[in-house]
């Protein structure tokens, strides 16, 4: 065998092998991309969220799917959810729902189905969806919903409110509304 031959012979398998050994990480990426696949799923969960060791609020759910992965991070509760928080004066209220899903980066939940939030003070708000935007404390729904508490009674259509329902809109309402009115003091002079 003439050695120049097989050095030429070599040489030819030496290419073909660092030809086909190019970095695939891209490829494997786009494909990875395509998949919607969660980073895992927990079953009975019950997260407790602090803030300076003091206990914000405690979600129990049958069922956790962790979608962290994706580049829109969201986390799903697709067989429900209750969450007990807690306000300034450690007073308890919570929300249930038949679904839930938390979009990280928005810090927006999606609650649907038998929708109830209640309030320390008895105060109690249903509806088929409502939407929670937890770094402006606002709730918001477009779903018709029924509001009951000491001083109202209605039923509406959108619902637009910071936590504490002191300040809301709502389109077109159905029930009763106490309310008083301080005579005008430019009215009187």
């Amino acid at each position: 065998m003439n050695f120049t031959i097989f050095f030429k012979g070599l040489m030819v398998v030496t290419l073909a092998l660092f030809i086909s050994c190019e970095n695939n990480s891209y490829a494997l990426s786009e494909i990875n991309q395509d998949r919607q696949e969660p980073l895992g799923t927990a079953w009975n969960i019950r997260m407790i969220y602090t803030d300076s060791i003091k206990i914000q609020a405690i979600l129990t759910a049958p069922k956790h799917v962790d979608y962290t992965n994706l580049s829109f991070r969201y986390a799903e509760f697709p067989d429900g959810l209750k969450v007990v928080f807690y306000d300034k004066l450690d007073r308890e209220n919570e929300v249930i729902a038949d679904y839930g899903i938390l979009f990280n980066d928005t810090k927006l939940i999606d609650l649907k189905g038998n929708v109830r939030l209640k309030s320390h003070d008895g105060s109690l708000l249903t509806t088929a969806q409502l939407f929670w935007d937890a770094e402006s404390e606002w709730l918001f729904t477009e779903k018709a919903f029924r509001f009951e508490d000491n001083d109202y009674n209605f039923d509406a259509l959108r619902l637009d409110t910071n936590k504490d329902f002191t300040k809301f809109q709502t389109g077109s309402l159905i029930g009763t509304v106490m309310f008083s009115e301080d005579k005008d003091t430019l009215s009187q002079q």
